[in-house]
């Protein structure tokens, strides 16, 4: 059966729709507590039990409101229609009153189908944009969920399109997860390499903590200038949409910029304060809000910059500039609580000068530190791409199966694998 054949029935038909427990004062202060999710912790296809809450439910009550492996739990307000299976992974589960527990009634249903037929509709295709009461904050009520009208393919249709759809997800996550465990093992890398050094000799103790006992420790401003840009003004339209790169503190991300969402002309690079620096130099976020402040950056070409960030720039040549670079991103945290200001805090350019940085006398070992990092960074970057490029085959996916782009043969006919047609 094609998409254009599938039935379309109401969501409540097929599954059986209850509320969760209301989270109260008294709840959670009792003394008898089960764990129970919330909205937080149902992201899209995923079950998230890095932080699970507990409250006081009365006995009466539990057994109805326990979780059951293949129960869909759907987002009543925040990110509204957000839904997950629930796979286990914990015992005496239960949850809030702003999900939304289904369980099928019948047995021609595959609750994973509807999860991805739910994230279609509320995230690409616009189907139930009225759905959501609108009271103080939007909100999808349990009757206007059951009245959802969706479509019901046969079981082996439904079972087709899930293993298409699964497989794209669960590469995303794999992709994800091996990114994220390449980034701990750096981190874990970092600490030694700038604690103890490649060579195994002895440490001493230093103001930013033991340090190989041959580096040379010393200021930042010692080895370097430090310097910033400055921002053209914005009512003088010559100034603005030339060909000279002009860096933000928002494009500093422990990365090499090879381009900008914005650039500057002749003219302001000649009538400001602005100044150009060249490929190599390096630059540090001193102002931005969340993780910004601290990050620091490699220009790959010559560009301006932003009175938001600091310049450094080698006045002698003993430094290697991506060693440097590595070592900032190591003491990131602790540059950040340099900081000062209100509301707002920042860095300026007396205290980027004034960081203690470490490095080994001879370019030959710092370099052995940068190659041992850029190829951790190298393994991170493909996940990291392939990650990307999962997602981007998963979105496509998602729309083409629940629009009738594609038809994916349903198993019976071909239990080998899955065939996409046009």
């Amino acid at each position: 059966m094609s998409y254009d054949e599938w039935d379309w029935v109401p969501l409540g038909s097929l599954f059986a729709i209850d509320a969760g427990k209301t989270m109260t004062a008294a709840a959670r202060e009792g003394e008898v507590k089960t764990r129970f999710l919330r909205t937080s912790n149902v992201l899209w296809d995923r079950i998230d039990l890095t932080r699970v809450d507990e409250m006081a439910v009365a006995s009466a009550d539990l057994a109805a409101k326990y979780l059951k492996s293949g129960d869909m739990l759907v987002c009543e307000g925040g990110d509204i229609g957000r839904a997950a299976i629930w796979e286990g992974g914990m015992e005496n589960v239960t949850f809030q009153n702003h999900l939304h527990r289904l369980r099928p009634k019948r047995d021609d249903v595959i609750p994973r189908f509807y999860v991805y037929f739910l994230q279609a509709a509320f995230t690409q295709l616009g189907l139930f944009q009225g759905a959501g009461n609108r009271t103080t904050i939007p909100n999808l009520s349990s009757s206007r969920l059951a009245a959802l009208s969706v479509p019901h393919p046969s079981k082996p249709e439904q079972e087709a399109i899930v293993v298409a759809l699964r497989s794209a997800h669960d590469s995303i996550e794999l992709h994800g997860q091996i990114a994220g465990s390449v980034r701990e093992l750096k981190a874990a890398l970092m600490e030694r390499a700038f604690r103890t050094g490649l060579r195994g000799v002895e440490s001493r103790e230093t103001e930013i903590g033991l340090m190989p006992d041959a580096w040379i420790v010393e200021e930042l401003g010692a080895q370097h200038s430090v310097s910033t840009g400055a921002t053209p003004s914005r009512s003088k339209e010559k100034y603005w949409g030339g060909e000279i790169p002009w860096v933000k503190t928002a494009e500093v991300d422990y990365s090499t910029i090879t381009s900008t969402s914005e650039c500057i002309t002749a003219a302001a690079l000649a009538d400001t304060s602005v100044r150009m620096y060249p490929a190599g130099t390096l630059l540090m976020a001193m102002y931005g809000q969340g993780v910004t402040r601290g990050k620091v950056a490699k220009l790959g070409i010559n560009a301006t910059c932003n009175q938001a960030c600091a310049a450094i720039q080698p006045i002698a040549n003993r430094v290697d500039g991506d060693y440097l670079r590595y070592f900032l991103e190591w003491r990131y945290e602790d540059i950040r609580g340099k900081a000062h200001g209100g509301q707002q805090q920042n860095l300026n350019l007396d205290i980027v000068r004034a960081l203690v940085i470490a490095y080994p006398e001879e370019v030959a070992e710092q370099r052995e530190i940068v190659d041992l990092l850029s190829a951790i960074d190298a393994v991170q970057a493909s996940h990291r791409g392939m990650e990307r490029l999962a997602t981007e085959l998963f979105q496509s996916l998602l729309f083409n199966t629940m629009t009738g782009g594609f038809v994916v043969a349903a198993p019976r006919d071909d239990p080998e694998r899955l065939e996409a047609l046009a």
